[in-house]
């Protein structure tokens, strides 16, 4: 337990844990941007007892939130209140429950899963290893690529919800559309079980090298990215779009479209978050006024503005 964990640094209203929990904690270092405010409180708790317990106690006003690989994420200058919850090396073991099947925590990596999935001999989440996340930001999201999503390979997911109650919800109680699903605000992914099909080890890391080679191919992997920035609008590609605006290279403070891939926003060094988000509203209103397609966020945008 962390010293900010201890009863007398914390105020009545945050009940006490078993895990780490810390005040005024910067988000910058853990966000793939490396930029942004601090959480009011981060929790990483040691299992899901102390999860829900956590949840349970705490004033049902203060907002929670799951916080990955922080890959898809925007933490807005001023920070985000309430507590962020990040789910550590307890949540992020894979397990193979049957020949096709695997059960992962929600801290788990799409590299984990997939290369955990070759080994088992199981075939159909290879394009997990394309998604710079964690499983629980995959269930939320329905993360997908490479023309596969989770709502594909998806059985079931173990959520705690805001209330503390644990509830393990089915696939179509998950309310899946295109990189979205129903699951309420402050509810945590702990674990989610997927299911794929027997294949030869060699062939899913054929697949999984594919994949691997054409990411490094189009991408800026090694930048200070968000990964995809706006969703694909239906019968269009984001970053044609982008480009046909002409907001390959634009930039704003040092924020930068990238010209790799124009549907991806680079951080060149010291861009606020700000100028991230703004330089994305900016690209928005410029593609909408040359092609009449509004184009909607998919890296997700939290906290506030100082």
């Amino acid at each position: 337990m962390s010293p900010a964990a201890g009863s007398a640094s914390r105020p009545s209203s945050v009940p006490p844990v078993r895990g780490r929990l810390t005040a005024g904690a910067p988000l910058a270092p853990l966000v793939w941007f490396k930029s942004g405010g601090a959480a009011e409180w981060l929790f990483e708790p040691a299992d899901i007892d102390d999860l829900s317990d956590f949840l349970t106690a705490l004033d049902p006003a203060v907002p929670v939130m799951g916080l990955g690989l922080g890959s898809n994420l925007i933490v807005r200058d001023g920070g985000v209140p309430g507590v962020v919850v990040r789910l550590g090396k307890p949540f992020a073991r894979v397990e193979r429950l049957d020949a096709t099947t695997l059960r992962c925590g929600g801290g788990a990596s799409g590299i984990l899963v997939s290369s955990t999935a070759r080994d088992a001999g199981i075939g159909g989440v290879e394009f997990l290893r394309s998604i710079p996340g964690t499983v629980g930001g995959f269930v939320r999201m329905n993360g997908g690529a490479y023309g596969r999503e989770v709502k594909d390979v998806l059985i079931e997911a173990e959520v705690v919800l805001r209330s503390g109650e644990r509830r393990v919800l089915g696939l179509a109680e998950l309310g899946y559309s295109y990189r979205h699903s129903a699951l309420p605000d402050g509810a945590i992914v702990v674990s989610a079980t997927f299911r794929g099909h027997a294949e030869e080890p060699a062939v899913v890391q054929a697949e999984m090298d594919r994949i691997a080679a054409e990411r490094e191919a189009s991408q800026p992997l090694r930048s200070r990215t968000g990964g995809s920035t706006f969703k694909n609008p239906q019968g269009h590609k984001a970053w044609q779009l982008v480009d046909a605006a002409g907001c390959r290279g634009l930039t704003r403070g040092d924020a930068q479209v990238s010209e790799k891939h124009c549907n991806f926003l680079l951080n060149l060094g010291s861009a606020s978050s700000a100028d991230i988000e703004g330089l994305g509203e900016e690209v928005r209103e410029r593609v909408k006024a040359n092609s009449g397609v509004t184009l909607e966020w998919e890296i997700q945008r939290v906290g506030v503005n100082p």
